[in-house]
């Protein structure tokens, strides 16, 4: 069964909050950082983005950075801009986004869950970003930003959560600059923090990684680095644990993860949809944006013109946990054999659109020349994500695209 613990958290006074927070350190690269930190000294970004404060560092990974991100931190703490909860509890962090509103409780996961498969994971990770990660976290020993978790939803967990936000104020309130509102409680009451610690003991057998999978594995190799460094070890100290967000599944939605393609590996765009009508029915829709409906229906945008594109009888497996995905298909019946595109981790004939910023991005791309084709995918459900993590596969890579991000800031977890 998973152990999530209450911890003491280091947040912000709730004055300058909406300041401090911001977005994930892997959604924006530095010069983004740099012009969303404008004018804001409290900005998070100083730490978690540190390089955007060491203008003749070319090297976001150097000394230099890391070591500016500890002085950040430490003058944030110095300054007030972070205080730290004098006892353990758990938090309740909630996001809404399209009138839609998802409850999660903030956390300590346990190091040892990662390591024996009780936090599950779906997606692989690349050594060179989880060596960031974690030595950002060995200098600041904290974790800085939390991971986004699910787990199957448990009703007398959904209860004490609407009981508290029903019943207080939220410690934090506000709506965020892409729209997205974000509202925060404390869980103050002792026998409250025991009882959601007892639920998930007993209620909750799994966690699922759905956002985070670098920070996760990071968090878990430092909880072994410390693990080894102390000869005193118990397995109680606060290194063991990371910080993550945990939602029930139910509240969840996985948004669409899109593709879009420089060229047609030679073929011209008669050939390419005849090629296309081997596998697909494929027919034309206009020009007039097209949205797929259903799994195994894509929509590919060529030329000026939409086109619906059902897969064939044939052509899936819906038995197997991945030969069901649409990105299975699309990979195995368009961008191998088709496109010549094998690897879609180096390839750069491809290149992947969140579906947050809709389907008139993917048309603009092609419009303007940057790209040959796009295509829009039926978002992966979570019943799926749980399907595959459960049954030990690895999704394709850029599967899952989840939204709102977590804001950064609202709560860090200190490793001492």
């Amino acid at each position: 069964m998973a152990i999530i613990k209450p911890f003491k958290g280091l947040r912000p006074p709730q004055e300058i909050v909406e300041e401090l927070a911001c977005l994930p350190y892997d959604v924006m690269n530095s010069a983004e950082a740099a012009k969303m930190a404008e004018g804001k000294a409290k900005s998070l970004l100083r730490i978690t983005k540190a390089e955007i404060e060491c203008p003749d560092v070319e090297d976001t990974h150097s000394e230099t950075v890391y070591n500016k991100a500890v002085e950040n931190l430490n003058a944030f703490q110095t300054k007030g801009w972070l205080a730290q909860d004098d006892v353990a509890k758990y938090y309740i962090y909630a996001q809404t986004m399209n009138g839609l509103t998802q409850y999660g409780i903030v956390g300590a996961a346990a190091c040892a869950d990662y390591e024996n498969g009780i936090i599950k994971k779906h997606e692989l990770t690349r050594p060179e970003k989880e060596e960031d990660r974690m030595v950002l976290t060995r200098y600041l020993n904290a974790n800085i930003e939390p991971v986004f978790f699910a787990y199957k939803a448990v009703a007398e967990i959904d209860e004490i959560v609407s009981l508290i936000v029903k019943s207080k104020t939220a410690d934090y309130d506000f709506t965020a600059e892409d729209g997205f509102g974000h509202h925060f409680w404390t869980v103050d009451e002792t026998a409250t923090n025991d009882k959601l610690e007892q639920l998930f003991e007993e209620k909750v057998p799994f966690t699922y990684v759905a956002d985070g999978h670098h920070r996760t594995a990071a968090a878990a190799l430092i909880g072994a680095e410390k693990t080894g460094q102390n000869p005193n070890h118990t397995g109680a100290e606060s290194y063991n644990f990371f910080m993550a967000v945990h939602f029930p599944d139910n509240q969840l939605q996985i948004i669409d993860y899109n593709r879009t393609v420089t060229d047609l590996n030679g073929l011209s765009d008669v050939d390419f949809l005849a090629e296309l009508s081997k596998g697909f029915d494929v027919e034309n829709m206009g020009a007039d944006i097209f949205k797929p409906a259903s799994l195994h229906e894509f929509s590919l945008y060529l030329a000026g013109s939409w086109y619906k594109l059902t897969a064939k009888e044939g052509t899936f497996d819906d038995n197997d946990p991945i030969g069901i995905l649409d990105v299975t298909i699309l990979s195995s019946q368009v961008l191998e054999p088709i496109l010549d595109i094998k690897d879609l981790r180096t390839s750069k004939r491809i290149d992947f659109v969140g579906g947050i910023r809709g389907l008139g991005e993917l048309q603009r791309r092609v419009d303007s020349g940057e790209m040959k084709a796009a295509f829009a995918l039926y978002p992966v459900s979570m019943e799926q994500l749980i399907n595959i993590a459960d049954s030990g596969n690895i999704m394709p890579p850029k599967t899952t695209w989840f939204e709102p991000k977590l804001r950064s800031g609202l709560v860090i977890h200190k490793l001492d």
